[in-house]
């Protein structure tokens, strides 16, 4: 005896075979139309089964494998070296150049200094070694003076 109680063999029976119909969509009012992006909203099917009864649902899209991520011919790593270096080349260089031009000004400013040194002592000199020839001007005789208690004899 079988499970199914019919004293047949499952290959003897007799198969039937039931085709879902498709339901027909009811012409009603239109619905309001809401813009949708393309392949976002699944198709819904609905079948009526042979009993009557209607199933629906939504179809079943194949899952596609995800692409394998290719490596990257050079690692990241590397490139961050390799730019971290031509970065700290510029650093160097701009250094390089800030160094030379505090030093250039450094010694501007000193010979700057110097000049204005040679050109003041210049003039003091000529003042000094001028004043013995000029005729002009006040003349104080300087003479040895005498303080006694707190009083000028001069």
């Amino acid at each position: 005896m079988y499970p199914d109680h019919t004293h047949q063999a499952p290959d003897q029976r007799a198969l039937d075979v039931h085709y879902p119909t498709p339901i027909q969509p009811v012409i009603a009012a239109p619905a309001p139309l809401v813009p949708v992006q393309p392949g976002t909203i699944p198709a819904v099917a609905s079948i009526v089964l042979p009993d009557g009864r209607v199933v629906t649902g939504y179809a079943i899209e194949p899952v596609k494998a995800e692409p394998v991520a290719t490596p990257p011919a050079v690692s990241r790593a590397a490139v961050n070296v390799a730019l971290g270096g031509v970065g700290f080349l510029a650093v160097c260089g701009g250094l390089l150049l800030l160094t030379t031009f505090i030093t250039a000004l450094t010694a501007l400013i000193t010979q700057l200094i110097t000049l204005a040194a040679v050109i003041f002592g210049g003039w003091i000199a000529v003042q000094v070694f001028s004043a013995s020839g000029h005729k002009g001007g006040t003349t104080v005789n300087i003479r040895k003076a005498v303080i006694k208690r707190n009083k000028f004899y001069g």
